[in-house]
């Protein structure tokens, strides 16, 4: 088995890809640069291999921006790779394991952690999106044809990184593993007798493109619906997302035949607590609406507050013009958009939106989401708003039940089996943990999930060479809230969610 690559060796070869793959390249090395710091986030020292790996001056405030950004590429795909899967394209799953490569690669950064490991497994799986059954889940992104070799790619590679994690964390001496890859004309040692130490130039042989395969047929609204279906939950979602298909569906018809309809606002407002499928729902819904023939693409590009404004009045209209048009032929999901509200930065952002909707009204959905009666008042104070989106969506809480099926159902898509044990372990945590509106639902099993993959790779630390079903197997124990943070003292892990994106990232709203 080959070692991991270096991060900046795994960014190169995104990027690499992503030509090929006709993904533009800055698009693509954020979405790497930002993959790699939401991964290593728990890891001490992690902003200083980052900022070197990226070419940037050290700095933890660019580290954890970037960290805030790609939060959400823990559990769904980023938009590059949600678009080339959406489309079908052919080289979607060689972009999908050139980003399980920088997740594996973000896994090194830093002093050891076993929450890293966690991370790392639970977002290559999202980007991979292997599912070899059909499975309801939440917080993951749509099932997607199996990859013929792909997903056992990434297992073979995630126990290579698990063994040597483990051995790291036991304080055993890599450096004779160890592979370093060269770069083109670079200097690279040499082994030969009566040279050591000696350095010849390296020629890297340059990245093989993908072999072409068939494009195959984009899903149709059944195929979409049943998706739809299948998630946990959501039963009253569920019932509006079909009755919205039908309703536009025989207006498509009734256009075709010849007939006047009335012009239907395809506008939604997803009202919910954190946690509730609102980005998944929001990504069956661009398809749903490419398969009907209202948008010619269908990909989703989710943004939050820190993304449409900027620094200066006057650049937040361009910025957030510039997101409307990266969305354009699909749907924009606006997270937490009420955070728009309240200063006059935001009120640039909402008055280039509603003139942007209006420009590309016929190519162009706009979902906006966040906490329901933070979404209301926003609403009803913007006219403009307020008179674009009629249907609102509200996602409810999950059960303990249905949390613990979403348990399930991730940890099946990293590839870890779970037990009874395990589920009841979850609901014995559900009931001590406070619910409310800062409740994170699926994003909290997340959290358990991750922490008790880093348990999972802490206890098998001394194991040289553990088996397929060790490496596999989560236990109850691994549940436990305690989780060790470096060979020194353990840590409290505290389950509560991560805070939302928004709530993190830097605004700089006011000049430097």
């Amino acid at each position: 088995m080959p070692d991991a690559l270096s991060l900046s060796a795994a960014l190169d070869a995104l990027v690499a890809v992503a030509a090929t793959a006709g993904v533009d390249a800055a698009t693509a090395r954020r979405e790497g640069e930002c993959l790699a710091a939401t991964i290593a986030e728990p890891a001490r020292g992690a902003f200083v291999d980052w900022s070197a790996a990226t070419g940037r001056e050290r700095s933890a405030e660019e580290f954890m921006d970037a960290a805030s950004r790609g939060r959400r590429y823990r559990s769904a795909p980023t938009p590059a790779m949600g678009e080339l899967s959406l489309t079908g394209s052919a080289h979607a799953p060689a972009y999908a394991q050139a980003l399980a490569d920088v997740a594996l690669a973000a896994a090194t950064l830093g002093e050891e952690n076993p929450r890293t490991v966690g991370n790392a497994a639970t977002a290559a799986a999202a980007q991979l999106g292997e599912r070899r059954t059909p499975a309801p889940s939440l917080d993951l992104p749509p099932v997607r044809e199996p990859v013929p070799g792909v997903g056992d790619h990434f297992l073979a590679q995630m126990m290579d990184q698990l063994t040597q994690v483990q051995r790291k964390l036991a304080n055993l001496d890599l450096q004779q593993q160890a592979t370093p890859r060269v770069e083109e004309g670079a200097l690279a040692p040499v082994s030969k007798p009566h040279e050591p130490g000696g350095f010849e130039t390296v020629a890297a042989q340059p990245p093989q493109p993908p072999e072409a395969e068939p494009e195959p047929e984009p899903k149709t609204v059944e195929e979409l619906l049943a998706e739809l279906d299948e998630l946990v939950g959501l039963t009253d979602v569920k019932a509006e997302i079909h009755r919205q298909a039908a309703i536009l569906r025989v207006e498509g018809l009734r256009k075709d035949a010849g007939l006047t309809s009335p012009t239907i606002t395809r506008h939604m407002i997803f009202n919910g607590n954190p946690g509730t499928g609102k980005t998944t729902v929001a990504r069956l819904v661009a398809g749903i609406y490419r398969a009907l023939g209202l948008l010619s693409k269908g990909q989703l590009v989710e943004v939050d507050r820190s993304e449409l404004v900027a620094g200066y009045l006057g650049q937040t209209a361009m910025k957030t013009a510039e997101v409307v048009a990266s969305a354009e032929g699909g749907v924009l999901f606006i997270d937490e958009a009420y955070s728009l509200a309240g200063d006059q930065y935001g009120q640039e952002a909402i008055d280039t939106l509603v003139k942007e909707m209006e420009d590309k009204r016929d190519d162009l959905v706009v979902i906006v989401a966040g906490y329901p009666v933070p979404m209301a008042v926003f609403i009803s104070q913007n006219p403009g708003l307020e008179s674009r989106f009629r249907t609102q969506i509200d996602f409810a809480d999950y059960t303990d039940d249905e949390l613990a099926r979403i348990f399930g159902v991730m940890a099946k898509g990293a590839e870890y089996d779970v037990d009874d044990a395990v589920l009841a372990r979850l609901r014995e945590l559900l009931g001590a943990v406070q619910r409310g509106s800062s409740f994170g639902n699926a994003r909290y099993v997340r959290n358990v999930l991750e922490a008790a993959i880093g348990r999972h790779a802490w206890r098998l630390r001394e194991v040289e060479q553990p088996t397929l079903e060790e490496l596999r197997t989560l236990h109850a124990d691994d549940l436990d809230q305690v989780v060790p943070d470096g060979p020194a003292e353990p840590v409290e892990w505290d389950p509560t969610p991560e805070p939302d994106v928004e709530q993190d990232a830097p605004t700089e709203e006011e000049p430097a």
